[in-house]
């Protein structure tokens, strides 16, 4: 993942718009304002098409939102095929958007390599009818790690994803067999069936195991150890002092419940030694195990710390942040081609359009992405733009172009 190349374009409209129009004369005084019209009536036409996948996506999700009323009624097989609906149409806008999906193994790998995030996580995938994890873009970033119980501390680099999207679907009521999961999903107000929308930012690859919502501290090995140790060296002199004085306590029970006809004043005092051993050992019990509770504590408080303030949108509100972020790429992705297509001295062929690209890209902004060009020429297809001479590829000029881009709006809008 660290050295593969993201086709996502991490940069704003408006900062690629300026670039673009900054850089290039276009060939007279206003051709700059010309392309600018042209992005805007094209910018247009994509938000009315993402519109629509908006409410698609919506009334799809509805059966399946945690937080809408759970009065409605409906039959097991129409649920069922809204729930293939909207995991297919999210699954298609996500990687629209140039989000890639994670392998569970690929997920379970990275955690056991994580270095910033100390504690082990356990999660269940069995609890869920499905889950699935995406990414987009991702970076490196330097981080400090603790060594040696604080004494040493040396700098990594780690692997860190822009934007992680998590889908959660609780399995259906009739298929959770344990009544304590139901009572769990009760208490967290999440109905069997529903499904949990999450989108995060900035997570490091080792951490999101920790983004499944039954994920769960567990001690690592050298926890165990610190805590063990002690307990050991501890609890041994307390169990050997039990274990020699322990008859003579059960003798004097049994004097005391009738079973024995007499004590001696030597076995009184044993007894009241073993039975102090018995109360040291409950006492070193529970001191061992609100240790452990503490340590555990303070392990899921830094892993709360680590995902709660990345946390950057839920449930419903996914789908506005996802049709705009698949919206923005898809017309950057068109304002490129049209951009480098119009202002080429020849006719270009895809590889060598794409190549200029990303070479425009790495000059002006810094970033290395891998250009979708193919998606980017069948949009300016679609809309009427694109022109293919063999492998060469031909735009329409600007005032030919704004025609064509009429024709398509009014297409929207047919008359009654």
């Amino acid at each position: 993942m660290s050295d593969a190349r993201d086709r996502y374009l991490p940069l704003r409209r408006t900062d690629l718009l300026l670039a673009l129009t900054q850089q290039h004369a276009f060939g007279d005084p206003a051709g700059g304002k010309k392309f600018r019209r042209l992005c805007e009536m094209v910018a247009a036409i994509y938000h009315y098409e993402y519109f629509e996948m908006l409410e698609r996506l919506r009334a799809d999700y509805y059966y399946f939102n945690p937080h809408a009323p759970q009065h409605t009624v409906i039959e097991p097989a129409k649920l069922e095929r809204y729930y293939g609906d909207l995991v297919q149409s999210l699954d298609r806008i996500l990687k629209v958007a140039n989000f890639t999906e994670l392998a569970h193994a690929e997920i379970g790998d990275a955690h056991d390599r994580r270095a910033v995030l100390r504690v082990a996580v356990n999660a269940k995938l069995g609890d869920f009818r499905e889950i699935r994890f995406y990414r987009r873009g991702h970076h490196k970033e330097v981080c400090d790690v603790v060594e040696w119980f604080g004494w040493r501390r040396r700098k990594i680099e780690i692997d860190v994803h822009d934007d992680v999207v998590l889908f959660a679907a609780m399995r259906p009521k009739e298929q959770v067999a344990s009544k304590r999961v139901l009572r769990r999903l009760e208490r967290r107000k999440l109905p069997a069936g529903s499904v949990l929308l999450k989108c995060f930012r900035n997570i490091a690859s080792g951490d999101l195991k920790a983004l499944f919502p039954n994920a769960r501290v567990v001690m690592s090995n050298t926890d165990k150890f610190m805590l063990g140790v002690p307990a050991l060296a501890s609890g041994i002199p307390i169990l050997i002092n039990l274990y020699t004085t322990i008859t003579v306590l059960f003798l004097v029970l049994g004097f005391y419940l009738g079973l024995t006809a007499s004590v001696e004043d030597k076995d009184m005092k044993t007894a009241l030694t073993a039975l102090g051993a018995l109360m040291a050992l409950g006492g070193f019990i529970v001191t061992q195990w609100v240790r452990y509770q503490r340590q555990s504590l303070k392990y899921q408080t830094e892993l709360t710390d680590n995902i709660y303030y990345r946390n950057t949108t839920n449930n419903a509100g996914i789908f506005d942040y996802v049709i705009g972020a698949a919206e923005e790429q898809q017309v950057k992705e068109a304002f490129l081609a049209y951009h480098f297509l119009h202002e080429a001295a020849s006719p270009p062929t895809a590889s060598e359009l794409d190549g200029r690209i990303e070479e425009w890209l790495r000059t002006s902004f810094g970033i290395d992405v891998d250009f979708d060009v193919g998606d980017a020429l069948d949009k300016l297809e679609k809309l009427g733009l694109l022109r293919r001479e063999g492998e060469r590829l031909v735009v329409a000029p600007f005032d030919e172009a704004y025609s064509t881009l009429r024709g398509v709006w009014g297409s929207l809008f047919p008359a009654a």
